[in-house]
C-alpha cells in the first residue's frame, strides 16, 4: 500500500483574483503552477511548503480556541500557515483586507499565534514556533 505523497486543499473562491492576490502576494505562497481553461476556469496552486493534517477532537478545538481567541470561533475546519514572523505578516494580512479576528497571542505550546478571516471565506491561523 502506498504513502500519501502530498495534501492539496482545493478552495473554491468568488472572487478568485483578490484570493490569489491574498495568498501569493501578501502571505508570500510561491505559485506552483496556472491553469486557465474553457468558459473562464481559472486554478492556480501555490507551495505552502510542507502539508500536515491536523486532526482534533472537540475537547481540543474548544481548548485551542480558548488560548488563541477567548471564545469558540472557529469553523469545522480551519487552516494554520506557519511563518517566519507571525505579528508581522498579521499586520500585513489585515493591511491587504484580512479581518483580525484575534491578535497574536503566545500559547502554551510556545509559538505565536494569531486568527484571521480571510479571502475565499477561510479561518486562518498564522503561527511562528518560538522554541
Amino acid at each position: 500500500m502506498g504513502q500519501v505523497r502530498q495534501l492539496r486543499v482545493v478552495v473554491e473562491a468568488e472572487d478568485y483574483d483578490e484570493a490569489v492576490a491574498f495568498f501569493r502576494d501578501v502571505l508570500g505562497m510561491p505559485e506552483q503552477e496556472a491553469y486557465a481553461g474553457e468558459g473562464g476556469a481559472s486554478v492556480v496552486i501555490l507551495d505552502a511548503g510542507r502539508a500536515t493534517l491536523e486532526i482534533a477532537n472537540p475537547a481540543q478545538k474548544r481548548m485551542i480556541d480558548d488560548v488563541e481567541v477567548g471564545r469558540q470561533v472557529a469553523p469545522h475546519i480551519r487552516l494554520a500557515l506557519e511563518v517566519d514572523d507571525s505579528a508581522g505578516t498579521t499586520e500585513r494580512a489585515v493591511a491587504a483586507g484580512a479581518e483580525l479576528v484575534a491578535p497574536p497571542v503566545r500559547t502554551p505550546w510556545d509559538s505565536l499565534n494569531a486568527r484571521l478571516d480571510v479571502p475565499a471565506g477561510l479561518h486562518l491561523t498564522l503561527f511562528t514556533e518560538l522554541g
